[in-house]
């Protein structure tokens, strides 16, 4: 049996398109247990058969009621005791931003929050999604911990929580994802709802590294980016992370998705 648990999360960008671009190929050689992607922006029966259902993963898919937009999913190699979609909010549980499964001893969620938009309802949605969404992480890191579980919730969390985590700080400052009330609320999910970002513990003093870059312009070659994908794990699980990296496709035309795959190793023994 296998002494440690590696846990990847990745925003695909749309997956029928990371599909003809890498991902594929990514998934057939990840060493990861658990794979949680966001932003699939396709209902299953849109997928290929090879991507719907890849050999040797069991699959919890949760699209949006919307058409073409957000979608989580979780892939696990073990089969999860139980799964569950949404949060128990009205407004966003059929918006295909947060779904979770449960194993042995552990919680593991993918999330999409919402991205934002200063001055439009879309900064609004963000804000009501983010005070729904810390009373549940508060409350399954609670009950997790009541089952003897440990908890993590992994994805594109839309928000660079300190200036280490983008490249242009300063010019962001009045952007969604960079505002300070997001960036006090992420505070919050490690002050008050107890959870750890286990990459930057393991990568305290680096810049970055960061997960997201912009297709426009050169900010993939000039690493111009942001870091908007985390694994936030509670307390006992985070102190068993012994490693924690971005997977920073080598070359422009090698990526598959404007994000890179973000991987966590915890040591189970």
């Amino acid at each position: 049996m296998s002494t440690t648990l590696t846990v990847s999360t990745a925003n695909v960008n749309g997956l029928r398109a990371a599909t003809g671009k890498g991902y594929v190929e990514w998934l057939a050689t990840t060493e990861a247990d658990v794979v949680c992607l966001q932003e699939v922006r396709a209902e299953p029966a849109q997928l290929a058969a090879h991507v719907r259902d890849p050999e040797g993963w069991h699959t919890l898919w949760a699209p949006s009621a919307a058409k073409g937009r957000a979608g989580v999913a979780v892939l696990s190699r073990a089969e999860p005791q139980a799964q569950r979609i949404g949060f128990g909010s009205t407004e966003f549980d059929a918006t295909g931003r947060y779904a979770e499964i449960d194993l042995p001893g552990l919680t593991v969620a993918s999330l999409y929050l919402p991205s934002g938009e200063v001055g439009t309802p879309r900064q609004d949605e963000k804000e009501r999604f983010l005070a729904e969404f810390l009373d549940h992480l508060k409350t399954l890191r609670q009950r997790a911990a009541d089952d003897g579980r440990e908890v993590l919730v992994c994805g594109d969390w839309n928000i660079a929580h300190h200036e280490v985590d983008l490249k242009n700080w300063k010019t962001n400052q009045k952007n969604a994802g960079f505002l300070p009330e997001e960036r006090a609320w992420l505070t919050r999910v490690l002050d008050e709802a107890g959870y750890v970002d286990v990459v930057r513990r393991l990568h305290p003093d680096v810049a970055g590294p960061y997960s997201w870059w912009s297709y426009r312009g050169r900010a993939f070659d000039n690493d111009a980016g942001w870091r908007l994908d985390y694994l936030m794990a509670s307390q006992a699980l985070a102190d068993r992370c012994i490693e924690a990296r971005v997977e920073r496709a080598p070359s422009h035309p090698e990526r598959w998705s404007d994000h890179a795959p973000v991987t966590a190793v915890f040591n189970l023994e």
